[in-house]
């Protein structure tokens, strides 16, 4: 077996900065306390907070008294599965008692939810400590952390960037040690991309996997971690079955927890490394891919460039019918709260707003056309590999990489075909550009192979070369 690389980990031995899988092994024995972890990530959020903003609802007394509840299950040799483990809810998964402003201002008096959603409910049946709920973009209809209601959340790795979005505050709150265990949600991107531009591990997994509520077209719930282990531990809990989802999966007996069972040598890769549509590959971007490629062939797979398979038309049709369904919840709001909506979300739902009904069919059309170009692009490989994103972070006051409502979609070419055609796929650390901004590798397994994805991003983790500290300290 490969030895374990060097992680991209703080050099102080702060707890704030242990992986959730070390955590447990030190609660149970006994060399370590969650009152202990949770006042160190308390610390390390609030220092860090003043300048990242990636918490909402951040009442740390609720935390640690959820830590000591924890500790006495420990002691009484009552401990759950994932007891005592920090974690953040991204604001859009419902947790009681909590508002959902859903990160936009005309949502500034939203009521507190009612219950939990699924994913909250996973979490808390298995002993995990709720820090804080994260940032999200208006609507999280944007990639980045720009919003109407929270102040700008920012990227750690460089204050200037942004961390992307839609799960924005969950990109920065890992990248910036918040806890181990951070939960977001995917519709085109939203897990991925911030992974990637926070150099962290991002699992979209296959729809249904997660059981939501509500579901929607594309819309996953996943793991953020700080490594591909952590993802996994995340997926055991958050894959448990709720009757409240009628699109989930079956309920499955997946090995999460059995990493190590790949064999790289002889696998199929197709090499994704033009999208076909949205802005063009940047070369850092292109570097750190590549060299990734390199690594998976040397370790014996079989890499074989795949050509573009996603279309500006679907890409385009996509952005119709996304358009049409924002402009029809903003109309539905009255002029006070329209108004207050973030600007760059007005002008870019506005274009949905007079759509025919064939049009918008037209638009649900190439969503599907999108299922099965994706679907049809890895029949012949036992996974795609390739870029998450074409850009590296951009600057943190800009909505998205082109920063134009008429181009919002560009950036998600790599992403939302794995979203259309309810495939798994996980952004892990590649690399970083010559400035120092982290590059993320995705990869895309067939259909309900989450644990298979899971398996290669190990492998990958075991063969890169080691990665910066993290950009956070204290």
């Amino acid at each position: 077996m490969a030895p374990e690389p060097p992680a991209p980990r703080s050099s102080a031995a702060n707890p704030a900065d242990l992986p959730a899988t070390e955590l447990l092994r030190l609660y149970a024995s006994r060399a370590l306390s969650p009152v202990a972890v949770t006042h160190a990530v308390i610390a390390r959020a609030e220092a860090a907070e003043p300048r990242l903003h990636a918490l909402y609802a951040f009442v740390p007394d609720k935390a640690l008294a959820a830590a000591r509840a924890s500790e006495a299950r420990w002691m009484r040799g009552e401990a759950l599965p994932l007891d005592g483990v920090p974690v953040t809810i991204k604001e859009n998964i419902a947790t009681k008692g909590v508002p959902m402003p859903l990160g936009t201002a005309a949502r500034h008096d939203a009521p507190p939810s009612a219950g939990d959603a699924p994913a909250t409910a996973r979490l808390r049946e298995d002993g995990a400590v709720i820090l804080a709920h994260t940032t999200m973009p208006d609507y999280g209809m944007l990639s980045s952390g720009l919003s109407s209601f929270h102040p700008l959340t920012r990227n750690p790795w460089d204050l200037t960037k942004g961390p992307g979005g839609s799960s924005a505050g969950a990109g920065a709150a890992t990248a910036a040690g918040y806890g181990p265990l951070h939960l977001g949600t995917d519709i085109g991107g939203s897990i991925r991309l911030p992974a990637a531009w926070c150099g962290v591990v991002g699992l979209k997994p296959s729809y249904g996997r997660v059981p939501l509520d509500p579901p929607y077209y594309g819309r996953c719930a996943g793991p953020l971690t700080r490594s591909v282990a952590d993802a996994a531990l995340m997926m055991r809990t958050l894959s448990r079955p709720d009757a409240r989802d009628p699109t989930a999966l079956p309920p499955a007996d997946l090995s999460w927890l059995d990493l190590d069972g790949l064999d790289v040598e002889g696998l199929r890769l197709g090499l994704v490394m033009e999208a076909g549509a949205g802005l063009p590959l940047d070369p850092a971007n292109r570097a750190v891919i590549e060299a990734a490629a390199r690594l998976l062939g040397e370790a014996g797979a079989i890499v074989e460039p795949v050509p573009p398979f996603l279309t500006q038309a679907m890409l385009d049709g996509l952005d119709l019918f996304w358009r049409q369904r924002a402009s029809l919840d903003i109309e539905a709001l009255d002029e006070a709260r329209r108004a207050r909506v973030l600007p760059f979300i007005r002008d870019w739902a506005a274009g949905g707003r007079s759509l025919s009904g064939a049009m918008v069919f037209h638009g649900m059309s190439q969503m599907a056309a999108m299922r099965d170009a994706a679907l049809t692009a890895i029949r012949p490989y036992d996974f795609l590999i390739g870029p998450v994103s074409p850009n590296p972070p951009f600057p943190a006051e800009h909505a998205s990489p082109t920063n134009d409502p008429a181009r919002a979609m560009a950036h998600i070419a790599y992403t939302v075909p794995f979203n259309m055609s309810e495939q798994p796929a996980i952004s892990v650390p590649a690399g970083f550009t010559p400035d120092g901004l982290p590059v993320g590798l995705q990869i895309a397994g067939r259909r309900f192979d989450d644990v298979g994805v899971l398996r290669l991003a190990r492998a990958f983790e075991r063969i890169r070369p080691a990665l910066r500290p993290w950009p956070v300290e204290g």
